[in-house]
């Protein structure tokens, strides 16, 4: 028989007091007595706020998802809102995704705001993300909470964080939400519901977020041009069923095949083994309807509606998968390009993006004469940047996981914009006889050819979460001096904040909050970035390659070149 090491018992034992009701105890005396490996994993340390906010397998256990963890988070920020808005009638917004659970645990929590007196503000249904950052500054919301895990495995459930400007918890609010938890009894959360503070929101809401995403995603593309697209999409069960499809039809697409397999919301994500448009399987479904009704462009959503996958046809007319940093080029270059035509371009302007993120986006910006701010990665980041310059323009900004957000009036990555974004990409290059691809080659001939790949290592659980931690140590304790035969020349610590020269052994702060990331680059322009996940159990390799290309017709001779460099690279990184 296992025995339960004596920190773990401590916390359980906590848990068999009357302060939890007796379903939630006599769970955990059936786990004492038959799974004591689940029950440790359960216990042994208090889930923590990553970089997409709080996000966890849901069961009993301080380091899972439950009514306890999520009331005492809930109660945790009511009281952080009084102490920050002393005589404020407060007001926060909640929404929740298709996830097992999370319409329960909304209520759970709109039920522990009003407690504390607090307006809420609670979508009836299932909504997607972008929509409650824009719905609470719309109601003009001092917070806003989403119940969702994006595309993490169904056993999982999540808590997003957003403030009075629509972007997730930044400095230094984040440590003050955090500081009052951690004060907190299991026993201090205010369970009891005043439903008279319970205000139910949906369609009104949605009009007008979705008129918004019309008017900031739509770009005077001609009615043909639009009837002539022919769009397949898909929700992968996900949130974004309610609000994408309503989108393209009244910003004129009317040539759009859904998926219908995977229309219906569900948790349990039947048709894929991961909600990830990251993952090309996750697309299966939505390219081989295309191939049937000969589609020209392919988007997929996570479950939460915040990230998009974008297939196109290449130069074969077959159907490839861009990746992340491919659909941001594409998309900032168009929304640089429609400025610019405007004339609104006055050196007042700025684009974000992130410091895994391609390269090529400063190249970009500044061909445009627009400043390109680089930030840790999470839009949260990026929100940031809109709060920090007020009076600078924001055109839009990516990272490379699949995210991306159209000027300012969602604060948080938005697939419903993007989506719209893309098609509008898409149906004008179509005018034109050409593809998103070949717009795509033809910025590399411009700009340079910038090129991407991410390796993920899972590794899951306390011997994982060790190993990770560890694999960071050996990298700071031994840095890499050559990678493939190139000299490494600047390596970057942003957990130290420190960027040192290695040719000149010169170092220099970086002026972003600490994060736990070493990015390495060489006398060749590559770009190796080591990074733990914040919101899954993995270790995060990022690759970024670069070469001349001359002219368009070059353009697979030199993406062989690029990704014979990332191989080399990877094998001589043992990865």
């Amino acid at each position: 028989m296992t025995t339960i090491k004596p920190e773990i018992l401590e916390r359980v034992n906590a848990w068999l007091t009357p302060t939890f009701d007796d379903a939630s105890q006599t769970q955990i005396k059936d786990l004492m007595a038959t799974n004591p490996k689940e029950l440790e994993e359960s216990f042994y340390k208090d889930l923590e706020f990553g970089t997409g906010g709080m996000r966890g397998v849901m069961g009993l256990g301080t380091n899972r998802i439950n009514k306890y963890t999520l009331g005492k988070n809930t109660q945790g920020l009511s009281n952080y809102l009084k102490a920050s808005f002393p005589g404020e009638d407060l007001k926060v917004a909640i929404a929740y995704d298709c996830r097992h659970n999370s319409q329960t645990f909304g209520k759970l929590v709109a039920d522990v705001f009003s407690a504390n007196g607090i307006k809420v503000f609670l979508f009836e249904e299932l909504r997607p993300t972008p929509e409650l950052s824009f719905a609470l500054k719309d109601l003009n919301c001092h917070c806003g909470i989403v119940l969702t895990a994006s595309h993490n495995p169904p056993e999982y459930n999540g808590y997003k964080v957003y403030w009075q400007d629509g972007g997730q918890l930044v400095p230094p609010q984040d440590a003050g939400v955090i500081a009052d938890i951690n004060k907190l009894n299991y026993s201090e959360i205010k369970f009891e519901a005043n439903d008279s503070l319970i205000q139910y929101i949906g369609k009104d809401v949605d009009d007008v977020f979705i008129n918004a995403s019309i008017e900031n995603g739509s770009f005077d593309t001609p009615k043909e041009a639009k009837e002539n697209l022919n769009i397949v999409f898909t929700s992968l069960h996900g949130t974004s069923i309610t609000a994408i499809p309503e989108t393209l039809k009244l910003a004129g697409y009317t040539n759009v095949n859904i998926v219908e397999e995977q229309r219906e919301p569900n948790g349990d994500f039947p048709t894929v083994v991961s909600p990830n448009p990251e993952e090309p399987e996750a697309l299966k479904m939505a390219m081989e309807l295309a191939e049937k009704v000969d589609g020209d462009i392919v988007i997929g959503t996570d479950p939460d509606c915040d990230r998009l996958g974008v297939v196109v046809r290449n130069l074969e007319n077959e159907l490839v998968i861009l990746n992340g940093n491919q659909t941001m080029i594409l998309m900032t270059n168009f929304l640089l390009k429609q400025w610019k035509n405007s004339g609104k371009i006055n050196n007042n302007q700025f684009v974000g993006s992130t410091i895994v993120s391609t390269p090529m986006m400063s190249v970009l910006a500044n061909a445009y004469d627009v400043e390109c701010k680089i930030g840790l990665t999470g839009f949260k980041w990026i929100a940031k940047m809109i709060k920090d310059f007020p009076t600078m323009d924001f055109i839009g900004g990516g990272e490379e996981s699949f995210g991306f957000m159209v000027g300012d009036f969602v604060r948080d990555k938005d697939a419903v914009t993007s989506t719209l974004l893309a098609c509008e990409i898409a149906a004008q290059a179509k005018a034109e006889g050409k593809t998103m691809y070949q717009s795509l080659i033809d910025l590399y001939v411009e700009h340079g050819f910038f090129k991407e790949r991410l390796i993920s290592l899972t590794k899951k659980g306390i011997e994982g979460a060790q190993e990770i931690k560890q694999m960071m140590v050996d990298a700071r304790a031994n840095p890499l001096k050559e990678i493939n035969g190139e000299k490494v020349v600047l390596i970057e610590d942003y957990q130290l904040a420190i960027s040192k020269n290695l040719q000149t052994n010169e170092e220099t702060a970086i002026d972003i909050p600490k994060s736990n990331v070493l990015i390495y680059y060489t006398e060749e322009g590559s770009k190796i970035a080591l990074r733990p996940s914040g919101t899954e159990p993995k270790i995060k390799f990022y690759i970024s390659v670069n070469t001349d290309l001359d002219n368009s017709a070059d353009f697979e001779k030199a993406e062989q070149l690029l990704d014979d460099r990332i191989e080399a690279i990877l094998k001589d990184m043992k990865l």
